[in-house]
């Protein structure tokens, strides 16, 4: 796991020359729109990829076909949203070609961006040995500014730490002025605004003059970079002669800016996306980027990937038909091979509580007849929508995993450790000098400041350090501290030094975690097995850093057991099971209520996309008609408005023993009724409704209806069975 800079200057003897050996064989892997994206080597491209479509497979053998076509593996820049995409990426076309395509560049914005400030950042007045904040570590830093500029105690209640910090990185990542996002999603705050703007400008201080980057300056100091530094900007676009970003459906405006900085003396740029999975505006994603696209790159080749590999056809013919209605997007339509699997089955429970008792029911069943719990997977809009389903599988015994939680690294002990190692790279890390020193017992937050302001005075942090008077109630310990930090200065391996910070902190992690030190001790255990891989301590602190590796499961080990997957879609994009439930599919719940403009909506809309296309063989879509609000009241719900003008013949309906399927009203030949039949101000029958009257047609088969004491409905005339009134 050595990491050592490359080299961005390579040497004459790095010509291009053709690869020896037996070439893959494109044609035959590949259909024939994967194989026009692979073989097309210059100029800029995107790649519209359906869900399912192969894209991954697309990106692999362009890699390896690019460096077969004598382009240095070290010329070509691979930009995925995880490591770990980069790396099975450059694997696969390794064992496709030879090693060479090991030797891409590859990995996260993030990453890449690290790696090429650490070269750089002098031109940006920072030293190599910066020290990358995570989300935790920034919020830290909030909360001393905070109270050391008497915010947090006066009066009216201030933000949290948390909050403050999505306004700040919020207004990064869109691109905004902190004031511009505030006026737009934070309005109810906008009476802290002038301290808010003064938080950010300290905060910003405090980074600069403690060799601090968070993870919005990897991306806005690289661009900064690559914008006003024109002799870094060309010898990096140089270096990389062609670049490939996967999921560019996801990119914010800073990042679709540094890929148009780094082809900045060509245009061998290769986008591969989906605008139809566009789904993370929350943290920053744009989704003009991928559509405008072709304009900002002339002569932009469009290729389309429409043939799935996942889904059955019967579950494509429901997800283009979501996906068609949408306000703005690149028209495409998914077909696939597969022919087994069911119709996908729309469900509409009484309440949630029977919405949770119907898909604990189907799912018993679908394990009777042999499906594997873990390929099954129930996917909700937020996670509280999955509160009283989880009460229904404990209460059946259904072992299940929810998806999403903290990372390893993101636990308050495991952020303890990390501070002694933290120091050891960058001794002007000021936030994890403050963690150690509040570690000491009988020593606060003003005395940690003391301290830290004479550590920063010294030339060297350690001689200023060791020259503080300590106070006699906590001398020992702290000069306990300034032992360990002598020897850790002197010792060159990570393990030795992890060995011995936990020598020191073994009794203090004792007294502080008290109540649970043992279950943490498994994750100090992991700690030492992670670093054991590396030979450079700089390496590993990035690493953890930028891709935290996640919590690992705690059951007695049984990591194999089988057990269903609960997830927000937004956790299971990119992820695929047998058998898909979406719940809570009402008009409020999804799409959510907080989403009240165009933009909005049609990014809920792409959210049911992404998850019915998780689905391979058999796909449910359930909704209560009733819910429960927060006031304990009870209200009508109807159908999400997503599925209500879909084709009746897409879908089916379960009978009411939910153990079968029958098809769905309009499946059979009967003559529809028309939305003509039913006149604006004409009376109307529902059997949950009550009477009401139309108010106008809303789409090719439902209608707008006023409901007394229940507001205005849109109803499917194939679904509502609406019975008209003569008064």
């Amino acid at each position: 796991m050595q990491k050592t800079p490359f080299d961005l200057h390579p040497s004459s003897s790095e010509k291009k020359q053709p690869v020896p050996g037996q070439s893959p064989s494109y044609s035959d892997k590949l259909n024939s729109s994967q194989f026009e994206a692979v073989r097309t080597v210059d100029g800029p491209v995107m790649v519209i990829a359906g869900a399912g479509s192969g894209k991954t497979r697309t990106l692999v053998y362009r890699l390896a076909y690019l460096v077969e076509q004598g382009i240095a593996p070290e010329n070509i820049l691979l930009l995925t949203f995880t490591r770990k995409a980069a790396r099975e990426m450059q694997n696969r076309a390794a064992n496709l070609l030879d090693e060479k395509c090991s030797r891409v560049t590859g990995g996260t914005f993030h990453s890449v961006a690290n790696l090429l400030l650490r070269r750089y950042c002098r031109y940006l007045d920072y030293e190599p040995n910066f020290t990358i904040l995570d989300r935790g570590d920034s919020e830290g830093i909030i909360h001393l500014l905070k109270s050391s500029l008497n915010l947090a105690g006066s009066g009216k209640k201030f933000p949290s730490k948390r909050v403050v910090m999505n306004i700040l990185s919020g207004a990064v990542n869109k691109s905004m002025s902190v004031v511009d996002l505030m006026e737009e999603r934070f309005s109810h705050l906008l009476e802290h605004l002038e301290d808010i703007e003064k938080i950010h400008k300290h905060y910003v201080k405090f980074k600069f003059e403690n060799g601090l980057m968070d993870y919005d300056d990897l991306l806005v100091n690289f661009k900064r970079l690559l914008a006003e530094f024109p002799e870094a900007r060309d010898a990096v676009s140089k270096r990389f002669s062609h670049i490939m970003v996967d999921e560019y459906q996801d990119t914010n405006l800073v990042q679709a800016e540094i890929v148009r900085l780094l082809a900045h003396h060509h245009d061998n740029v290769m986008v591969v996306g989906d605008d139809a999975q566009s789904i993370y505006s929350f943290r920053g994603a744009n989704f003009r980027n991928i559509m405008d696209f072709p304009g900002d790159y002339k002569g932009c080749k469009i290729i389309k990937l429409e043939e799935n590999y996942r889904s059955s056809q019967a579950i494509l013919s429901v997800t283009n038909e979501i996906i068609s209605l949408a306000k703005e997007k690149y028209t495409k339509k998914l077909f696939s091979r597969i022919q087994k699997g069911s119709v996908p089955i729309l469900h509409g429970a009484v309440n949630e509580e029977r919405q949770a008792g119907y898909v604990a029911g189907r799912i018993q069943s679908l394990h009777m007849e042999g499906k594997p719990l873990r390929e099954i997977a129930i996917l909700f809009r937020s996670g509280f929508h999955a509160y009283k389903l989880e009460l229904e599988l404990n209460s059946r015994q259904l072992p299940f995993e929810k998806r999403g939680g903290q990372k390893l690294t993101e636990s308050a002990h495991m952020k303890d450790v990390l501070s002694f190692l933290r120091i050891l790279v960058n001794p002007l890390d000021h936030l994890s000098w403050n963690r150690i020193l509040l570690q000491l017992d009988k020593v606060g937050p003003k005395t940690a400041q003391r301290i830290l302001q004479k550590t920063k005075e010294a030339e060297d942090p350690l001689a200023g350090l060791k020259a503080y008077p300590a106070a006699k109630s906590w001398r020992e310990g702290f000069l306990k501290l300034v032992e360990l930090m002598e020897e850790l200065s002197q010792t060159s391996s990570p393990a030795a030094s992890f060995e011995r910070v936990m020598e020191y902190y073994e009794p203090i992690f004792e007294r502080i975690y008290h109540d649970d030190y043992p279950s943490r001790r498994r994750d100090l255990d992991q700690l030492k097995d992670i670093l054991s891989g590396y030979q450079d301590l700089g390496s590993f602190i990035d690493d953890t850093t930028l891709d935290p590796p996640d919590i690992p499961p705690t059951d007695n080990g049984a990591v194999d057991e089988d057990r269903l997957i609960l997830s927000t879609v937004h956790s299971a994009k990119g992820l695929e099971w047998d058998t898909v439930f979406i719940i809570n599919l009402a008009k409020g719940k999804f799409p959510s209520a907080h989403a009240r403009y165009n933009d909005e909506l049609e990014e809920e809309r792409r959210l049911l996309y992404v998850a019915a296309t998780r689905a391979r063989e058999n796909l449910f879509f359930v909704y209560p008609l009733e819910t429960v609000g927060a006031d304990r009241r009870r209200t009508p719900a109807v159908l999400t408005p997503f599925l209500a003008d879909l084709s009746p013949h897409v879908l089916q309906s379960p009978i009411s023993s939910g153990l079968r399927a029958t098809p769905y009203p309009g499946r059979e030949k009967k003559k529809k009724v028309q939305t003509s039949a039913f006149a604006p101000g004409s009376i109307v029958k529902h059997s949950f409704f009550g009477r009401g009257r139309v108010i106008e047609a809303s789409g090719p088969r439902s209608i707008d209806v006023d409901f007394s004491g229940h507001g205005i409905k849109t109803l499917h005339l194939d679904f509502a069975k609406l019975e008209i009134c003569d008064s």
